[in-house]
Parts: structure tokens; C-alpha cells; sequence
């Protein structure tokens, strides 16, 4: 890892160093997906949160992009194709500040464990694959609390589109990039922007510090290590059930 400098700001750093010297101030544990799309994180991480829920644990299940409070902002911006990079990731970001407000900083505080489909490092590795400074990303999302864990999914890029192409009809339009001006061809440009997002992911890995999980691993076998590396990394005795 690289050596931090005095000149460089807090809010620069990667995340996981910003409080790797500190006692968190809450009793709770976040635990985080990352990955391409197709890399099998979504699926792993519900998997994951109906085994804990089954055991009665305390948790809080939270996603990317799912504040009420900016969706509707959000869908005209897509319908009407009126969303440069910085805008869009503006939008994510507030989604972003009032589910942390709301859900993810409180339940944490109330001593819950927290399981979050994709974190500020979507918004890391997307965004600036869009052309957002990587610089300005880590400032405008300083205020995120730091995951406990964050297990990185990683599928090859040709693994990885084709489980998507082949399961959508039709791919979205800023889904697929469409907006940046790679191709004119959906399919070809959605391609070109994952593997840009894929290269963004692969350069947080160690500084970041990513648990990395590999995503043409058999579902149940995947599912066997992530429980086991969840228990070597945090007390889940601490979120089970007061026993009577």
C-alpha cells in the first residue's frame, strides 16, 4: 500500500485507511458487495441475508440507488436523457447521504448488522468511469461510514456481460453507456463501460482493502466462504438472538 503524505487531505485517502486507527463509534457492523454487474454479488449477498435472517439475527438489508427521496429525479432525468456524468452521480449521492442519514448511521448506532448491495465504491469505480475525477469522488462521499467488510466479486469481464446480455431483452440506455459515446451498439458499449468499471474495482482492491471473491465459483460453495470469512471477521454472536 502506498505510503499516505501529510499534503494529502483526509477525504483523499482511501476509506478504509481514514479510520483504520480509530474505535468505531457505534456497536454495529457493515458488511458490503461489490462487483460488475454479473459478478454475482447480489445474488451471494441474498443468500447471505436469508441465512442470517433464518437465524434471527439483527440486520438491515440496504441497495444502491433505492432512496425514495431522489428516484422520481432520477427516472425523468433517464426518461428524458438529460443526465451528464456529474449530474448522475450527484443524484447517487444524495440517494446515497439520506439512506446513510436514515437507515445505514442509525441502525449501525442501534447495533444492527448492516448488509449494503454496493457501497461509495460504485460510485468509485462507475463514476469515474464516466469521467468523474476520482479525486472529487472521494470528497463527496467522506461522510460515509467505513464497511467492516467489503467482499469485491470479481467474474471475467466476458463471464460477467454475457450472464447479463443473456437474461435482459433489452439493455438501458445509461446502463449500458450509451450516454458516453462508445459504440453505437448497446451491446458493444455496455462491454466497453464494464470493463472500465472492472479496471476501477481491480486498482481499490488492496487499497481499499477487498476481500476478494471469485465469481465463477459455484453459488454454494461461494456462499459456504463468505459465511466463513463473515465469522472470522466479525462476532456474529453479537447480532444473534438474546437467548431467553
Amino acid at each position: 500500500m502506498a505510503t499516505i503524505t501529510p499534503e494529502i487531505s483526509i477525504a483523499e485517502r482511501p476509506v478504509a485507511e481514514r479510520t483504520a486507527a480509530g474505535k468505531r463509534p457505534y456497536p454495529g457492523a457493515l458488511v458490503v458487495v461489490e462487483g460488475i454487474d454479473g459478478s454475482g454479488k447480489s445474488t451471494q449477498l441474498y443468500l447471505l441475508k436469508r441465512w442470517l435472517e433464518i437465524g434471527g439475527y439483527r440486520i438491515h438489508f440496504t441497495e444502491w440507488n433505492s432512496s425514495p427521496l431522489v428516484k422520481s429525479a432520477t427516472r425523468r432525468g433517464k426518461q428524458r436523457r438529460l443526465l451528464t456524468p456529474t449530474t448522475f452521480s450527484m443524484l447517487h449521492a444524495a440517494d446515497f447521504a439520506d439512506r446513510c442519514e436514515r437507515q445505514i448511521l442509525p441502525l449501525l448506532h442501534g447495533g444492527y448488522l448492516v448488509l449494503a448491495d454496493r457501497y461509495v465504491y460504485t460510485a468509485f469505480a462507475r463514476d469515474a468511469a464516466r469521467g468523474c475525477s476520482p479525486h472529487w469522488l472521494r470528497n463527496l462521499y467522506s461522510f460515509a461510514p467505513v464497511p467492516d467488510i467489503t467482499f469485491y466479486f470479481r467474474a471475467p469481464l466476458d463471464v460477467a456481460v454475457n450472464r447479463i446480455v443473456a437474461g435482459r431483452p433489452k439493455l438501458k440506455y445509461y446502463e449500458a453507456g450509451m450516454d458516453l459515446g462508445f459504440s453505437l451498439d448497446r451491446a458493444e458499449s455496455f462491454r466497453i463501460f464494464q470493463e472500465k468499471i472492472l479496471n476501477n474495482y481491480d486498482q481499490m482492491v488492496e487499497t481499499d482493502r477487498f476481500i476478494l471473491m471469485d465469481g465463477t465459483v459455484r453459488v454454494n460453495k461461494l456462499q459456504r466462504l463468505m459465511r466463513q470469512l463473515l465469522g472470522d471477521k466479525i462476532d456474529l454472536a453479537h447480532f444473534a438472538p438474546k437467548k431467553k
